[in-house]
């Protein structure tokens, strides 16, 4: 063991960056002195923010010193502003500088508008309120068709689905029947969970009659009428309100190279392109599908090869993409698994729990460690407007795959 340790500065705390300092400290804690830098004082687990409007959960709030402390880790609330990797430091947004051996950056990403002003964004952020006046809008009948839209460019499209479903429920909870339409690129409704989970998704829409357009790039028409113009059919769709996901973009630092959109390029154990020392995870990365899961495995990577690199006897394994999808409906959750990485065949789509412990993100080290916190935060047996019980099968051995 070296005399003096790796140090080791993890810049993020989301999904990949507490997932990535936990799996540090489990590797390689007597070899390695961690700090975590985050501009934010709590970590959020924003997975269940779809839910609260239709009170079937709400986002849960950690402090980040808490994560620190469990990690034997210091914690410094600061933005990450610039990296001189010639140096190996970074600047923080206040002024400090701190040294680093290996620099993991998980700094995210941020949401913009896909369209002008009069379309509501759901970024997951907003809150109960944002959705309120158009639940209320839809159920007393002032308006009476909706489109939800997927814009085009890296994302996650799962919540446009929980959406779309969780809207069609409540409004036929209420005895109205608006006209819900998803709008989509995507060639079949989550297609890159397989063919399983089509068949199970498209069931679900057909049941809560949302109808699809698939394959679709959606701009909006000035009105009156509001229309969307779907391309590359050309066709118009009639609309009262818009609800949107939003676009991403990078939170590259200075210093650090980026595609044009500020996402950063790396290779399959989280090295960063033409950098040395730096490793990056999560949805500030070059990969298409942005996603809580795959940003933990994304860190795992990164972790490990860190980890070896500072003398740990740590296998390093690159990454290896598998979807893990709990999606939320009025009759239920389903829970959806597909290998990306090779091996996944059709993939599986069920009502019970696939992986342990069952919430949104199966993080290996942050799920359970936010399930030893706080059961709610990844509770499984959310409740539901109808349909049978879900069953709680569970697969413990799927977390450690």
């Amino acid at each position: 063991m070296p005399s003096t340790p790796h140090r080791i500065v993890i810049a993020g705390g989301g999904v990949a960056g507490i997932e990535a300092l936990l799996a540090l400290h489990a590797l390689a804690a007597d070899r390695v002195e961690l700090t975590l830098v985050a501009p934010t004082e709590h970590f959020v687990y924003r997975p269940l923010a779809v839910a609260e409007p239709f009170a079937l959960g709400r986002p849960r709030r950690t402090p980040l010193a808490d994560a620190a402390r469990a990690a034997d880790a210091t914690f410094v609330q600061a933005p990450l502003a610039a990296v001189d990797a010639a140096a190996r430091t970074v600047r923080l947004g206040d002024g400090q500088e701190l040294a680093y051996d290996s620099l993991l950056l998980a700094t995210g990403a941020a949401t913009e508008p896909a369209f002008a002003d009069g379309v509501l964004t759901w970024d997951g952020s907003a809150g109960a309120d944002a959705l309120s006046g158009l639940l209320r809008d839809l159920e007393e009948g002032y308006s009476k068709r909706l489109a939800i839209v997927v814009p085009p460019g890296p994302g996650w499209p799962l919540p446009a689905y929980e959406l779309a479903l969780l809207i069609a429920g409540e409004a036929h909870g209420m005895g109205v029947r608006p006209e819900i339409t998803l709008v989509t690129p995507e060639q079949a409704p989550l297609a890159i969970f397989g063919s399983r989970a089509v068949e199970v998704i498209t069931e679900e829409l057909e049941r809560a009659a949302v109808r699809v357009e698939l394959g679709a790039y959606a701009t909006l028409e000035s009105g009156p009428p509001r229309a969307l113009l779907l391309r590359p059919s050309g066709r118009r769709l009639e609309v009262e309100r818009v609800l949107a996901l939003p676009r991403l973009r990078g939170r590259v630092p200075d210093g650090i190279p980026a595609d044009p959109d500020g996402f950063i390029a790396v290779d399959p154990h989280g090295r960063v392109a033409g950098v040395e020392a730096v490793w990056a995870a999560g949805d500030g990365i070059a990969f298409p599908v942005k996603f809580g899961g795959l940003a933990a495995e994304q860190a795992d990577a990164a972790a490990a090869d860190i980890a070896a690199g500072a003398g740990a006897p740590v296998e390093r394994k690159p990454f290896r993409p598998v979807l893990r999808g709990r999606l939320l409906t009025s009759r239920g959750p389903r829970y959806m698994r597909y290998d990306a990485g090779g091996g996944g065949g059709e993939g599986e789509a069920t009502t019970h729990t696939l992986w342990w412990p069952p919430g949104k993100v199966a993080g290996r080290w942050l799920a359970p460690w936010l399930a030893a916190r706080d059961e709610e935060a990844i509770a499984d047996h959310l409740p539901h407007s109808g349909g049978l019980p879900v069953q709680t099968d569970l697969h413990r051995d799927v977390l450690a795959s």
